[in-house]
């Protein structure tokens, strides 16, 4: 099987790779993955993911701020986040991720300060013209109506519902099927539905490993085969619309 994919959203600069970051790079380039996408979650994973970029050509990084830092976070720490963003704008191929994530956050004062501080996010993006991911996790609807005026958004590993995400295709955005395609049910009828043409791949390693242990890039293939036995298409089919689609979505 020798297809080349993009893993559209991982985090190779977190803790459980610093035994054998550059060495988990190179499986995942020799095993077809010619791109990867590091997203920051808050001060130092953008600074992390900004390093990345800059020491590997084909390591591209979007800077955020995670929701479930938010409800937490003082003012001054939020603003900083915010600062970093714009004066790195230029070195970055998109904002987030960022969002909500209604699932970890049950209070309304929490859940209204992340969509505060999601709406300064959103403005950033808008004002640059960035690409948005998205993290909406049980806030799919919320997050969909508040980024209606941007041009280019991605719903990062999407587990909302199907009918939330047929409204987020007719918006125009792309959704991103996870590694988790391979074992829930509920991704593999999100990925049966999906239309090709909206759908990204990703990791999010080392998080929702298709294997045992850590998730790293390489295993993006894993659901390559999956998406094509659910869609009854051609595993090269997907892979490389979901690359060209990768590569529209970030303006790569």
């Amino acid at each position: 099987m020798n297809y080349e994919v993009i893993d559209s959203h991982c985090h190779l600069d977190f803790p459980k790779f610093n035994k054998d970051r550059h060495e988990t790079i190179e499986r995942a380039r020799k095993s077809g993955v010619v791109e990867m996408i590091n997203s920051g979650i808050d001060y130092k994973t953008n600074a992390d993911s900004l390093e990345l970029a800059r020491k590997y050509d084909f390591i591209h990084a979007t800077l955020g701020l995670s929701p479930q830092m938010v409800p937490d976070a003082t003012d001054d720490k939020i603003n900083q986040i915010l600062s970093q963003m714009e004066r790195n704008i230029d070195k970055a191929i998109g904002i987030g991720e960022a969002g909500l994530d209604f699932y970890y956050c049950t209070t309304d004062a929490g859940r209204k300060r992340q969509e505060d501080v999601f709406r300064k996010v959103i403005e950033i993006a808008d004002r640059y013209n960035k690409t948005l991911v998205i993290h909406g996790r049980d806030g799919e609807d919320l997050a969909l109506e508040m980024t209606k005026d941007l041009d280019r958004v991605v719903f990062h590993c999407y587990g909302g519902s199907l009918e939330t995400m047929q409204n987020i295709i007719d918006a125009g955005h792309y959704v991103s099927v996870p590694t988790l395609v391979c074992f829930s049910e509920h991704h593999k009828a999100i990925a049966k539905d999906l239309p090709l043409e909206n759908m990204l791949i990703e990791t999010d390693s080392p998080y929702l490993s298709p294997r045992k242990g850590r998730n790293e890039p390489a295993f993006v293939l894993d659901s390559v085969p999956v998406i094509a036995h659910l869609k009854d298409i051609d595993e090269s089919e997907i892979a490389l619309a979901t690359m060209q689609n990768t590569r529209r979505a970030f303006e790569l």
